[in-house]
């Protein structure tokens, strides 16, 4: 079976990478990541990944992975900041507190979808001026659920995690590794 990336994501073609495995192919599905009135996070990441699968071609030798990771402070979804002011709120809104890392993953042949969603809390320490202004210059937030990525500077903002730290990164690989074993690919 060859398996097809669906994601433009380097951070998942780096994960996947540590399960040993280079796809065939990458392909980037364009759909409509707006989260629907009321939807919840768990629902909208599990659906986005559901989407995201759907919307590549799978032909009867081929193994589509996606994934989707949202972040989820309270009820509300940080997706990708647009923008640093908007960046800087979801820094100000996450510090001190606890909050919720969801990454959704669909696995796609010609047998049918396989998902997992994978539910990870981070806490951030209470941030200081200094610590948002000087993330935000470093432009790392940018194209990061949440506006802030664990595996680079702000790691050091995270005290304390449970769950799957490969998952804050935006692929749970043992969940990832167990679907795509079910699907015909070997890790």
């Amino acid at each position: 079976m060859k398996l097809i990336l669906g994601s433009a994501s380097p951070r998942r073609r780096e994960l996947i990478a540590q399960l040993g495995l280079t796809p065939a192919d990458v392909r980037a599905p364009d759909i409509d990541e707006t989260p629907v009135k009321g939807e919840s996070a768990r629902d909208y990441v599990a659906r986005m990944a559901r989407e995201k699968a759907a919307a590549l071609p799978c032909a009867a030798d081929e193994v589509i992975l996606c994934a989707d990771t949202t972040v989820a402070c309270g009820r509300r979804i940080l997706g990708k900041p647009a923008d640093e002011k908007e960046a800087a709120e979801f820094l100000w809104l996450l510090s001190g507190r606890r909050h919720h890392v969801l990454t959704a993953v669909a696995v796609r042949s010609a047998q049918g979808l396989r998902e997992r969603l994978v539910d990870s809390v981070v806490k951030f320490r209470p941030l200081s001026n200094e610590d948002v202004n000087g993330y935000l210059a470093s432009r790392e937030w940018e194209g990061k659920a949440g506006g802030y990525a664990i595996q680079g500077m702000a790691g050091a903002f995270i005290p304390w995690i449970q769950g799957s730290f490969t998952g804050i990164v935006g692929l749970p690989l043992a969940e990832t590794a167990v679907l795509l074993r079910a699907a015909g690919v070997r890790t």
